[in-house]
């Protein structure tokens, strides 16, 4: 019988138990019986399971713990503990107990016989409260469940990240067989393209002790080499309960396809705000080359990393498409973010010539964007020369995708958006998106190409009706400029002319019909002709508005201005009459400008008021300066600060070349250029005819 320790109690020494969660959460009790069935060992754990201390139990009957009796054995369960281990070796039982306070509570009991020597036989018991062991028991059975059938990843990795333990679900994902884990690396199946970030990332897990939460991460396993993965991780430090080594534990869901359905919605989003982007951008100017540029500068860097804008040189456009023939392109527009020769490459041609065959004859004849990876077969179709060939292939562009610029049944030409190896490759939607910022750009494109024609036809008109030279007098030097209109107000209808009126005078008329295009052409046109000839017949100038106005009324002119001036030599005098026009200015030899504001009128085509014609006086030297209002009106200010401009500049203006003074004056108005049509007239009286001026001798004229 063991000697009763000091207090009567048990001390626990100095050498403690590893803790552990199973046995903190689950207290056993340890006790033993003799051959007779009487208590003759005690340790700590029966004395906090029923109350008693040693001095109260030891050689007492172990009725004293279990009194009740067994359904199957007569008597008291304590009696039969020793009895019934001795006959089976070891026997398990659920029996109510009693604690030393009174208080019944179910037990589970093992006991099995211990040999001290051939005469002492010692029957060890290990007892537990039955709700401990029942809820252990129950959350080891769901865990076992869990590890069968969960189907979510479950792994255990000791200290070296090596395998101990996984489940079947994980074995499944990375395509290899329970066993083939275990005692293999993780790296080893989990294959992740960070440089070992993985492996690091569980390390710092096991050294810091602060568990990771849902991490993703990209990889590929050994069994599953084709198939990118998308994992949802997660992993803890193990407690090494019970003894077991240091190591992590850890849970992994394959997210795959949650996360591309996420990268397709974000890539949706992505397409549908580049197509946003680029139906504000492209577009803004009739101009070609700048609404192609619109396009390079929409998809370049968002959607790919290098885009062309070429136009195709049709020989006849009502002819059918030939593949068999080789194609012509004019490129309009470029750009890229790769490095040379990428840039040499995109930009460095201004004209493209296409092999039969080409992958550019296979997309205009779909009408199609086509996508083609850059191989050896498609350079060999794509390019002829050897040198532009090597440019290719050292690019870095790993695909192209070839769009039609198609609009109105007509291919106007072609867009090519390249990517690098370093961007996933072009899919169906990234196709569908090229379709569409293709189609997008071929109508901006076809709209800026018919309005250039318009345009041009517009300013071949004008300058065709407006005269190439005016007539000269020995007693007027004349110098005249004409600015057409930029591309974003197109062509107006300003004119001028300067003709011989019979008796040795010379009329001077600057006039401005409203609106723009072909339309104020033909209308100016048809005003400068009638003008011209009205001044011919020497009519008074008032006269020759009425019959101007009249022409404009019958030719359905809605609104048009007029000045229309005529200088007498032998007076020294001018006659002047006004249809609305702007006022003439008249420089004075002492460097003063008047305004010849007396008879303004109202606009041609309004019918119905007189016209008045007023004198003026000009001495030699004086100079008359007439002009339309793109010289003096802007949207940066207002005609009366424009008016005030002109009139210093005039005042400035004493060269004794008029040709000066009028690209003086223009240059100091005009320092950007004209945003609408300008007309400029300077008349100087010379009484006395220079040497050399012929009477009435035409002279070239000046257009700007």
């Amino acid at each position: 019988m063991p000697s009763e320790p000091p207090g009567g109690a048990y001390d626990a020494g100095p050498l403690r138990s590893e803790p552990g969660a199973l046995l903190e959460d689950v207290a056993v009790a340890v006790f033993g019986f003799d051959g007779d069935g009487r208590l003759s060992v005690w340790g700590p754990g029966a004395r906090d399971l029923f109350g008693y201390d040693v001095r109260e139990v030891l050689s007492r009957p172990a009725s004293l713990l279990f009194p009740e009796p067994l359904p199957s054995l007569p008597g008291p369960a304590g009696d039969r503990l020793a009895a019934t281990a001795l006959t089976h070796g070891y026997w398990r039982i659920r029996t109510p107990a009693r604690h030393r306070d009174g208080t019944v509570f179910d037990c589970g009991v093992r006991v099995f016989p211990l040999s001290r020597s051939t005469d002492e036989i010692l029957v060890l018991a290990l007892a537990s409260r039955g709700d401990e062991l029942d809820r252990v028991k129950t959350n080891l059975v769901f865990l076992d469940a869990l590890f069968r059938t969960c189907p979510i990843g479950l792994v255990r990795l000791d200290e070296h990240l090596r395998y101990v333990h996984l489940n079947q679900a994980l074995a499944d994902m990375d395509g290899a067989s329970v066993a083939e884990h275990l005692g293999r690396g993780v790296g080893e199946f989990m294959l992740t393209p960070d440089g070992g970030g993985f492996e690091r990332l569980l390390r710092g897990v096991a050294d810091s002790g602060r568990p990771v939460v849902g991490a993703l991460m990209g990889l590929r396993t050994p069994g599953r080499p084709d198939r990118d993965q998308v994992r949802s991780v997660s992993f803890f430090p193990l407690s090494q309960a019970g003894g077991t080594r240091p190591g992590l534990g850890g849970l992994l869901v394959d997210v795959t396809d949650r996360e591309q359905a996420i990268v397709e919605a974000t890539a949706n989003r992505q397409r549908l705000a580049l197509l946003n982007r680029a139906a504000e951008r492209i577009g803004t100017t009739l101009d070609v080359r700048v609404t192609a540029g619109e396009l390079v500068d929409s998809v370049v860097p968002d959607f790919c990393d290098g885009a062309v804008v070429d136009v195709v040189e049709w020989l006849d456009e009502s002819q059918p498409f030939t593949p068999e023939l080789p194609l012509y392109t004019r490129r309009i527009a470029a750009g890229t973010t790769l490095p040379e020769p990428a840039v040499e490459l995109i930009e460095g041609l201004e004209r493209v010539s296409w092999p039969p065959g080409s992958p550019v004859h296979e997309t205009l004849r779909t009408g199609r964007p086509v996508s083609f990876d850059v191989d050896e077969d498609f350079v060999t179709r794509t390019v002829v020369h050897q040198q532009r060939a090597r440019l290719l292939v050292d690019s870095g562009l790993a695909c192209i995708v070839i769009a039609p610029l198609i609009a109105r049944g007509t291919a106007q030409g072609l867009a090519m958006f390249g990517r690098s190896a370093q961007r996933p490759a072009f899919t169906g939607q990234d196709l569908d998106l090229a379709g569409e910022l293709a189609s997008r750009a071929a109508l901006c494109l076809d709209n800026a190409r018919l309005y250039s024609r318009v345009e041009e036809i517009a300013l071949t008109l004008q300058r065709a009706l407006l005269p190439v030279t005016v007539a000269h007098s020995p007693h007027l030097e004349i110098a005249h400029r004409y600015f057409p209109g930029s591309r974003a107000t197109e062509v107006g209808g300003d004119w001028y002319d300067v003709t011989g009126v019979p008796g040795d005078r010379v009329a001077l008329v600057v006039g401005d019909v409203m609106g723009h295009g072909v339309p104020a052409a033909a209308a100016m046109g048809r005003l400068r002709i009638t003008a011209k000839a009205l001044a011919r017949t020497g009519m008074e100038p008032a006269e020759v508005l009425t019959e101007l106005d009249a022409c404009a009324r019958e030719s359905g002119i809605d609104l048009a201005t007029c000045l229309y001036i005529v200088h007498d030599p032998a007076t020294g005098r001018a006659r002047v009459a006004s249809a609305g026009h702007l006022p003439a200015l008249v420089r004075r030899p002492d460097g003063s400008v008047d305004t010849v504001d007396e008879v303004l009128g109202v606009p041609l085509g309004v019918g119905g008021v007189p016209f008045r014609t007023t004198g003026i006086e000009l001495p030699d030297g004086s100079t008359l300066a007439l002009y339309t209002d793109g010289l003096v009106e802007s949207r940066d200010h207002d005609i009366d600060v424009g008016l005030d401009a002109l009139r210093a500049a005039l005042a400035r203006a004493d060269a004794d070349s008029l040709e000066e003074a009028a690209d003086g004056i223009v240059a100091g108005l005009l320092p950007e250029g004209p945003t609408d049509d300008t007309v400029l007239v300077l008349a100087r009286v010379r009484t006395t005819p220079r040497p050399g001026d012929g009477g009435g001798r035409p002279g070239p004229g000046r257009e700007g």
